[in-house]
């Protein structure tokens, strides 16, 4: 079975978050959205989040400051900050920030999904690879004992 997608949306604006909401819950994801940065950070401890949507301006803290305050995962959740007020200020900040992709506001539903799957994808080579390290290093670890034991046994 598929794991569900989970996304969090983080907008002060009602009808955003009840428009992207509508529209990734047609898609299967499992969405949770919120409107305040304050809100966010607590869902983002509680639940892990494959994709997270960010408003660059929230009542209680500035978007890109979000960035950095939800709780990481690994491989972690992907970020895309979203805007209607672009300077290339706040592109800059929000990339230093470790913002995944950076989308301008009114924002159109094929560009969302488009960079949504793109953001998917990334994370999934994330997992692969992640996984992959976890294997190596196991088997790593399983040779060094094997290891420790012959030469144990040999010295007894």
């Amino acid at each position: 079975m598929l794991k569900k997608v989970r996304v969090l949306i983080v907008d002060d604006d009602d009808s955003i978050r009840a428009v992207f909401s509508q529209i990734l819950e047609e898609r299967g994801f499992i969405v949770d959205s919120v409107k305040t940065g304050k809100t966010a950070i607590e869902k983002s401890k509680v639940n892990v989040y494959d994709v997270v949507l960010i408003d660059i301006r929230l009542p209680d803290i500035e978007g890109i400051e979000l960035l950095t305050k939800l709780k990481d995962t690994v491989p972690k959740m992907r970020k895309i900050i979203m805007t209607g007020f672009p300077t290339q200020q706040n592109a800059i900040s929000a990339l230093n920030k470790q913002a995944d992709a950076y989308l301008l506001k009114p924002i159109i539903v094929d560009k969302l999904l488009t960079v949504i799957d793109e953001q998917l994808k990334i994370k999934e080579e994330e997992t692969k690879y992640s996984e992959q390290k976890v294997a190596e290093f196991m088997e790593s670890r399983v040779k060094e004992i094997k290891s420790r034991k012959r030469e144990k046994n040999v010295h007894s």
